[in-house]
């Protein structure tokens, strides 16, 4: 018995040895270099010069760091709501469709397949303030729209409307775990006298609050992570016509320094702040809603 448990974990790890290879080579040690170079004064060109802490003392009083990360942190705090409203609203839609729900599905999930980098191109396009699209929507009901990328003000909020863009992949988790509901729950509060609305609060909600807890917290990650997009539409090409400042993620201004400016070890301070900061708005974000988290057939 011992002999045969033994040959199959060495089948197990042999099948998934390439895996752990990958993972060693192209994660683990990047990881570990980067702690290292976060402690010296690396441009790429020269050899890594040892300097301690001097990185982390001169990121605290770097005036950009501040900045890209309180666009970070709004930026996140308008989207991950947003985009989680937006595709429960469009899974609960789906869910109650009769006719080709599949069709839909793969509608609504498409958009998601797009490069990040059109998606950029595709903001400007949409919301230029002169002769954009979403302005001129506006005009028809005598709106004047706003100058969505030039205005510090509003930046980030169409930058937030541009990551609707992509929401069919959480469309689609959300509505497979909508499938999961078990009908006899609606049909017990309809016997109740229960209308839509308190069906929705009282049991698709906590039903399936694993699965929103989930996007929260993966939301939240690829939030404070955000580059391609803004970096497309307000930095690529050496664009200096838009409002820079107002989209200076956290990522954008680590790739700055890296590979505009070759700081690759004040960069790698930078990513590992950033990396510190995630898993503490993680840890916070599971201590605080797990709570509020239903699993069936257990606590919440």
């Amino acid at each position: 018995m011992r002999s045969m448990r033994f040959i199959e974990t060495r089948a197990a790890l042999l099948f998934i040895s390439p895996w752990i290879i990958g993972f060693l080579i192209f994660t683990a040690w990047p990881v570990i270099n980067s702690a290292y170079l976060s402690l010296t004064d690396y441009d790429v060109i020269n050899d890594p010069s040892f300097i301690g802490f001097d990185n982390y003392v001169t990121l605290f009083e770097d005036p950009k760091v501040g900045l890209a990360l309180r666009n970070t942190f709004l930026f996140t705090v308008m989207s991950v709501p947003t985009q989680l409203v937006v595709s429960l609203g469009l899974a609960l839609l789906l869910n109650s469709a009769t006719r080709a729900t599949g069709f839909f599905r793969t509608a609504f999930f498409l958009p998601k397949m797009t490069p990040p980098v059109a998606i950029g191109i595709l903001l400007l396009m949409l919301f230029n303030g002169q002769n954009g699209l979403i302005n001129s929507f506006l005009g028809v009901f005598g709106i004047d729209g706003p100058a969505w990328t030039t205005d510090p003000a509003w930046v980030k909020p169409g930058l937030v409307l541009m990551s609707l863009w992509t929401v069919g992949s959480s469309v689609v988790i959300i509505l497979a775990s909508l499938r999961g509901v078990p009908q006899e729950l609606y049909d017990s509060a309809l016997v109740d006298g229960a209308g839509w609305w308190k069906r929705t609060l009282r049991i698709t909600v906590p039903m399936i609050s694993p699965t929103l807890f989930f996007l929260f917290i993966v939301d939240s990650i690829n939030a404070l992570q955000s580059f391609t997009e803004a970096y497309t539409a307000f930095f690529g090409a050496g664009n200096t016509t838009y409002s820079n400042d107002a989209a200076l993620f956290y990522a954008i201004y680590l790739f700055q320094q890296a590979f505009e400016f070759l700081h690759m070890g004040y960069a790698s301070a930078l990513a590992w702040l950033l990396f510190i900061v995630i898993m503490a708005i993680t840890a916070v974000q599971i201590l605080v809603t797990r709570r509020f988290v239903h699993y069936e057939g257990g606590n919440s």
